[in-house]
Order: structure tokens, then sequence, then C-alpha cells
């Protein structure tokens, strides 16, 4: 038998991580092949007992299987491996999705990419949570919807569509810059074409 025989899977079939942690063990030869595991209820392998003690799995043996894939599945399931290295993933994981997410909401309103960070940060959030993947998928399914209803309209709806984005986006920037710098953009302007 060899070492990843009797070696979990931190991820179940499609490679997302696994609610339980232990989808993906086979046969009942137990953790590391001892035999005699129990099964949960989850079908997973419970822990196995050994001489009067339970072994519940071999970090290296579940670093090692992980290092059998390449590039940054492998490197990340080598980090799933052990429990401060999934957990410390979950949180930084979280921490930089969530800071995309926040400044891709704060950019919406202004010219530019905010829906696209909005976008980042769910993708980056999706790695390790589920919800985010589900939020995701509903966000791109909107996003081809709108793009297919608008594709399909005559050139005036798609004229109209530009204008309200580029009177929205320009009535954002005068209001910002005025209630932010107190700059008036109006009378600027006409000071520029008096000189």
């Amino acid at each position: 038998m060899t070492i990843s025989d009797g070696v979990r899977e931190p991820h179940g079939p499609a490679g997302r991580p696994s609610e339980s942690g232990t989808a993906g063990v086979r046969g009942d030869e137990g953790v590391g092949g001892l035999g005699g595991g129990v099964r949960d209820e989850t079908g997973g392998q419970g822990p196995v007992r050994s001489g009067g003690r339970i072994e519940t799995g071999d970090a290296d043996a579940l670093k090692g299987a992980a290092a059998e894939r390449s590039g940054l599945h492998g490197w990340l399931d080598g980090v799933r491996s052990t429990r401060a290295g999934h957990l410390t993933l979950k949180i930084v994981i979280g921490a930089i999705g969530t800071v995309l997410v926040v400044g891709g909401l704060i950019m919406v309103p202004f010219p530019g990419p905010g829906w696209l960070v909005v976008f980042a940060g769910l993708a980056v959030l999706a790695t390790e949570f589920h919800w985010a993947h589900r939020v995701l998928e509903f966000g791109k399914r909107t996003l081809s919807a709108w793009t297919s209803w608008l594709g399909r309209r005559g050139w005036t709806v798609k004229i109209l569509v530009v204008l309200a984005a580029a009177a929205t986006a320009t009535a954002i920037v005068y209001f910002g810059l005025k209630l932010s710098f107190d700059i008036d953009l109006v009378v600027e302007a006409q000071k520029l074409l008096i000189r």
C-alpha cells in the first residue's frame, strides 16, 4: 500500500473545499491504512483506533499528497492540510476579498472599474467561501442577462443608456467635488473661458 492510499483529500470532487474535510477517503482502510475505521454521517472516514490511541491523520502525508498537485492549487491544498493553515487561509482570503468588495462598492458610483473590482473581490472570496461563489454566479447571470437584453435593443435605447450613464457619472463627479473640496466646476469653466 502506498502512503497516499489512506490519505483523505481536503477537497470534494469538484476541487471545492469539503464542508466536513473528509471527502475523498478511500475504502475502509482508515487513515494511514490501519484499517478498522468507522464511517461518519458524511460518508468520510472517522478516527481510527490503533493500539489504544486515536489517530486522525498525518499532516505531513496530507502535505505530500497536496504537493503532488502543481501550481497554486497544490500550494493552497498544502496550506489547508493543517487546521491552523486552513483557518489562517480563510482569514487572509476573507480580509483581502472584503477589502476588494468594499473598495469596489465605494468606486461604483464614480467613473472607473468599480464593478470589476467588486467581481474580483467576490472571485477571491469564492476560493474559500461557498456563499461568495453563489453570489458571484448570480452576478454573472444578471450581468449576462442585462448585456443580452441591451444587445437586442435598437440603437436609440443603447444611446439613451450611454447618455444616462454619462449624465449620472458627471453629476456624481460634480457634486462630489463641490461637497468634498468646495470646487464648483461650472465656475471654474467660466473663469477659463473669460480669460
